[in-house]
């Protein structure tokens, strides 16, 4: 998306030129060169292609920011916790301070992007515009009523309902506006959804932009969201007390029944299930461990990786991506990887989601079973392995400048024995914050993040970018949105025959639940593994209304020793061998970097101050 972008910036460079020049004996002109009016946008096709273009940079690089969403769940930890992050995790955010706040789902980040649709929307839809082409306006057009819909989907599930903004205000209008009442956020957006779906049936779209497919997949989720326990009335006020009976419109529904929407999130979610593919979800068993972890990798990549054994038809999976991601000198691998590596370690894996990695004949793992306990990272999910980097997981070489330092190429968390000079030492893992490679960027957690870097062991992580791009929506969101309704319509045969071809795929055995109570449970896990770090954890828990027991849990580490056996030893380099060592893991609770604590109040995030002062009709959401 960014060459088209540049390409388009590139024609407009030469044509301000050309317009500049053929007007210089002008002098009095006072058109700024650098800047060309609306009504030439709106008169030459590739303006205004470059117009609808520049709209998609709201979506930011997707979840793939320094500071990922998943870092505000119970998934992981940012390492560096002075950006704010550890103010949303404590509760303590409030109007005025906000925390971390990223621009792909900020409050003016996205309204200024909504307006931009918005003119999009005015000067095609009311032929206010020169453009002779329809299928270019109609296209145009569509792009425009998805975006709309995208932004206003994510500010409805980080703040609730807000106001609906559907024309360019001049700077004589009244900027005070309500907010909407939360049904009519939802019926909007869906009305976007299904107005880009029908302008963009049958249209060939570049790789990047949105199709009429994605339109119908994020219809699907506005519904699943809108189902949801947190929006029912009477669940969310049974969860929640003192809630203002005013405010109650902008976080629920005050008319219809939850099995009507529940009904409705099924309906949409099998639409796109009929209309897409999906990646290798017909099986009727499950596949070897071997495949089910190079299946889920190879939908990570989402088609780019080169490393060895990734299959590049997982693309298939993909409905909405954001590609390119190159160009804009975005680092996701440096930014996470092991520090070891001369990486950042920025959002590692908490033990709270390492711990929730079934085994793979589908029973749970438990630090109580002395089996596990001694070998934890043995015989788990397949998902794991394509999820987690731990201690004595294989992984890259390392930089040759830094010496023979590990010529195993292992992930190094934990605290050994070594031989130097002839004296037993306790050696600290290459990975940890006692390494001689950059400690001040080592893993607390003793985890680290492998799901969406690249293991092709040519990228060096710390120099050089990927390719791999930023699943939107995928079509196992979709399945997972239709298993979700089914199992809450009581239809439970019908969602354990998807629920178990995701498992297949992923070579995990079929569930056998037959208690509805049971199967949502199972359900939800099998979300929050398959869904990890894709932005999906942080408002599952809260529409599920389980985010007090979930999100409010003090974070986990793993402490990692290795002891020589009796009379075994091992001189520098270290590798993991467990023939030589006795290993030791011992999972703790840690509150130094964040005392993670839950308020009902974050179920919403506040509206700023700022805002709220440039908009006095804008009322606050409760508990701020």
């Amino acid at each position: 998306m960014k060459t088209t972008i540049k390409n388009i910036n590139l024609y407009l460079l030469t044509l301000i030129t050309c317009f500049t020049l053929s007007c210089k004996k002008d002098f009095m002109d006072v058109t700024p060169p650098d800047k060309i009016s609306s009504e030439l946008v709106w008169n030459d096709a590739a303006l205004a292609q470059a117009f609808v273009n520049d709209i998609y940079n709201g979506l930011g690089n997707g979840g793939f920011s320094e500071e990922m969403l998943s870092s505000v769940s119970d998934e992981s930890l940012f390492t560096h916790p002075t950006r704010g992050i550890d103010l949303v995790n404590n509760g303590t955010i409030n109007p005025s301070t906000l925390g971390w706040v990223n621009d792909s789902w900020a409050y003016k980040a996205m309204y200024n992007r909504i307006r931009a649709c918005n003119t999009t929307v005015e000067r095609i839809a009311g032929g206010n515009n020169g453009l002779t082409s329809q299928d270019l306006k109609d296209r145009l057009l569509g792009e425009s009523y998805f975006l709309r819909a995208y932004f206003y989907q994510q500010l409805l599930r980080f703040y609730g309902a807000v106001p609906i903004i559907t024309k360019t205000y001049s700077l004589t209008d009244d900027f005070n506006v309500k907010r909407n009442t939360y049904e009519e956020c939802v019926n909007f957006i869906i009305k976007d959804c299904e107005e880009a779906n029908r302008l963009l049936t049958g249209k060939t779209m570049d790789k990047g932009r949105t199709t009429a497919l994605a339109a119908l997949a994020l219809k699907s989720r506005v519904l699943i969201y809108a189902a949801s326990d947190l929006h029912d009335r009477t669940k969310l006020t049974a969860k929640i007390s003192g809630i203002p009976a005013q405010k109650l419109d902008f976080l629920s529904y005050s008319s219809g029944n939850q099995t009507e929407r529940y009904r409705l999130a099924q309906t949409a979610a099998k639409a796109v299930m009929d209309l897409g593919t999906g990646y290798k979800l017909s099986l009727t068993a499950p596949v070897s461990v071997a495949d089910g972890t190079k299946n889920y990798k190879s939908i990570a990549m989402g088609g780019g990786s080169a490393a060895p054994g990734v299959d590049l038809s997982a693309a298939s999976e993909l409905i909405f991506a954001r590609y390119f991601i190159i160009q804009n000198n975005i680092k996701h691998a440096q930014q996470n990887g092991p520090n070891g590596y001369h990486n950042w370690a920025g959002n590692t894996p908490i033990g709270l989601l390492v711990d929730d990695y079934e085994m793979n004949d589908g029973t749970k793992f438990s630090w109580t079973n002395a089996v596990q306990k001694a070998n934890p990272y043995q015989n788990r999910d397949p998902r794991f392995y394509a999820t987690i980097l731990y201690d004595g997981a294989g992984w890259k070489p390392r930089d040759k400048a830094s010496g023979n330092v590990d010529p195993a190429s292992q992930i190094q968390t934990g605290i050994y024995d070594l031989i130097d000079n002839g004296t037993r030492i306790d050696f600290k893992g290459l990975d940890t914050r006692g390494s001689t490679i950059e400690n001040w960027n080592g893993s607390w957690t003793g985890y680290y993040y492998h799901k969406f870097i690249d293991p092709d062991p040519n990228i060096v992580d710390a120099s050089m970018s990927q390719n791999v791009p930023w699943p939107f929506f995928r079509y196992t969101e979709a399945v997972f949105n239709y298993i979700e309704a089914s199992i809450e319509l009581g239809e439970l045969d019908n969602a354990k025959n998807w629920l178990n071809k995701i498992r297949f795929r992923a070579g995990m055995p079929a569930i056998t639940a037959t208690a509805q109570a049971e199967l949502r449970d199972i359900y939800r896990h099998e979300r929050r593994i398959e869904m990890a770090y894709e932005e999906q954890r942080y408002h599952d828990t809260r529409r599920w209304l389980i985010a007090d027991v979930t999100l409010g849990r003090k974070t986990t580490y793993i402490k990692v020793t290795g002891k020589f056996k009796a009379g075994k030893t091992m001189s520098a380099p270290y590798h993991y061998d467990p023939t030589v060592y006795d290993y030791t893991y011992s999972p703790i609770v840690e509150n130094a970097q964040e005392n993670r604590n839950w308020d009902n109040k974050l179920y919403f995030r506040p509206f700023s101050r700022d805002e709220i002062n440039k908009n006095n009709l804008l009322e606050q959401n409760p508990g701020y």
